[in-house]
């Protein structure tokens, strides 16, 4: 496309910002990578910021509605995590700076440490992982390196059961292990007769979300983890779904070895837009010699009425680096401040209500959409995007009208066992009447997928925008500074 469609508000000697004279020494790019100019626009600054404010006002935020975008669990970021991780000392703090000056920044990623290890039932927590799928590859090079270390080389099959989350088979090929997958039985659990005659001694784990992405409980999750142990493997938990087992349930005293915590999702750090994330990693207490380097710990006990001093220790046996520095400290500090405002009975009070809104969901509207695992759920739910006597909707087009009524479409086919999957996690922090809102909407959709499926099909109506060739637009990106707003359909 040529560039003036692309850029239809530049001009030749606009420009929004000006930049100081660099202060540093000049240092030319290695050959042939400089070029002479780049085709980027030329805009005031006035343009410049209408075309980004207009850009977020087409977005949905948890700001603006309810996202019951199910495994992710968009939850309301309380503001307070946001003003005390801009406080100067949190803000303007440089990775690099010696640990003399940064004892408050090493003292709350202590207490961090050591309250994640509460909540889970670990001995040991490393906050260098970046993001959950991060957190899992760092779990399962730990699982391997455990392995070797005791010279157990053929230790290298992983099983993951169908209901996992899906990143779980990337992180297993990235850490050079084998993929296993495992079926679910009639109640979404693992399949024990199945995982009784895959287990033998080429066995490193197994990985398991627990809630699943049915949002389930595993019923015999204590006898998956004898199983797995009495051949020698490590259990792995996927701890994405940790937000309804707050205060109820440590996966470290069901048995699992390693876990990776999702602070953008259970503590309530910022979600989606692309990050930071924040993946936490904790072990029992035979890996914590194999945690990534550096963990922060008390290197000089304090006198009574004086303050321990903390530093940046390196494991024994540790895996090595898994991010430059010591992991996203802005997030490390928005989830501290969140446990710190909710307390023992808020962390509780979290999953009890996570539990219950979802709940209250799954029954309201099982009567009018197909729930293929209808049981007591945890903090999500599935259902199915489909009717046999109006064949021509799909979860799609649900979604894509739910939109209408100003909520953000659930997960559309994840996990894919379940048929035109529609996956809902509503969170503890909507109110009942945001919910019965939802169901209503839920409702209406149901109801005009048979009287009126063309309204579905054609969704969404009140959008910025109608609907799209979704892939053609993620292949072929148009960029462009359009003066006008385009007006909703």
């Amino acid at each position: 496309m040529p560039e003036a469609l692309i850029y239809e508000l530049s001009s030749p000697g606009r420009y929004a910002v000006a930049f100081p004279e660099s202060d540093v020494p000049h240092a030319a790019p290695p050959d042939g990578l400089e070029r002479d100019d780049l085709p980027l626009p030329e805009l005031s600054e006035l343009d410049l910021v209408r075309h980004f404010v207009r850009l977020s006002q087409y977005n949905h935020s948890i700001d603006t509605g309810f996202y019951p975008l199910g495994s992710c669990t968009m939850k309301y970021n309380p503001k307070i995590n946001e003003d005390i991780a801009r406080m100067p000392g949190f803000a303007f703090a440089h990775p690099l700076q010696g640990e003399k000056i940064s004892q408050g920044i090493l003292a709350i990623m202590y207490e961090l440490q050591e309250w994640l290890k509460e909540i889970g039932g670990f001995a040991g927590i490393s906050l260098q992982p970046a993001a959950g799928a991060h957190g899992e590859l760092t779990g399962l090079l730990i699982i391997r390196n455990y392995h070797r270390d005791r010279g157990d080389h053929t230790r290298t099959k992983m099983l993951i059961p169908d209901s996992a989350h899906g990143t779980n088979p990337a992180s297993t090929t990235m850490a050079g292990l084998e993929l296993i997958e495992l079926p679910s039985d009639a109640r979404g659990n693992i399949d024990l007769e199945k995982l009784r005659e895959v287990c033998d001694d080429s066995l490193a784990g197994l990985m398991l979300t627990n809630p699943n992405t049915l949002g389930l409980f595993e019923e015999h999750v204590q006898e998956v983890v004898r199983v797995v142990h009495e051949c020698g493997g490590l259990m792995y938990g996927d701890g994405a779904n940790m937000n309804p087992l707050l205060g109820i349930v440590r996966p470290g005293d069901l048995g699992f070895d390693v876990m990776h915590f999702n602070l953008h999702k259970t503590f309530s750090t910022p979600h989606g837009g692309g990050g930071p994330g924040s993946g936490p990693v904790g072990v029992a207490q035979g890996l914590v010699d194999f945690l990534p380097a550096p963990i922060v710990d008390i290197v000089e006990p304090g006198d009574e009425g004086t303050a321990p001093t903390f530093g940046l220790v390196k494991p024994l046996k540790s895996i090595g680096r898994m991010k430059s520095f010591h992991g996203h400290f802005g997030m490390h500090v928005r989830a501290y401040t969140y446990m710190r405002m909710q307390g023992k009975a808020g962390i509780r009070a979290i999953a009890d209500h996570a539990v219950l809104n979802a709940n209250y969901l799954r029954v309201r509207l099982r009567d009018a959409y197909e729930i293929p695992f209808d049981r007591v759920c945890m903090h999500e739910f599935v259902m199915e995007g489909m009717w046999p006597d109006a064949p021509d909707i799909h979860a799609l087009d649900i979604s894509k009208r739910i939109m209408d009524f100003g909520f953000h479409p659930p997960t559309n086919y994840f996990p894919l066992i379940v048929k035109e999957a529609l996956m809902i996690e509503p969170t503890e922090t909507e109110s009942k009447e945001t919910l019965d809102a939802f169901v209503e909407a839920m409702l209406k959709i149901a109801d005009e997928a048979h009287t009126s499926p063309e309204t579905l099909r054609s969704a969404p109506h009140s959008t910025p925008f109608g609907r799209m060739d979704e892939v053609k637009a993620a292949r072929e990106l148009v960029l462009c500074c359009r003066p006008a707003y385009i007006p909703k359909a």
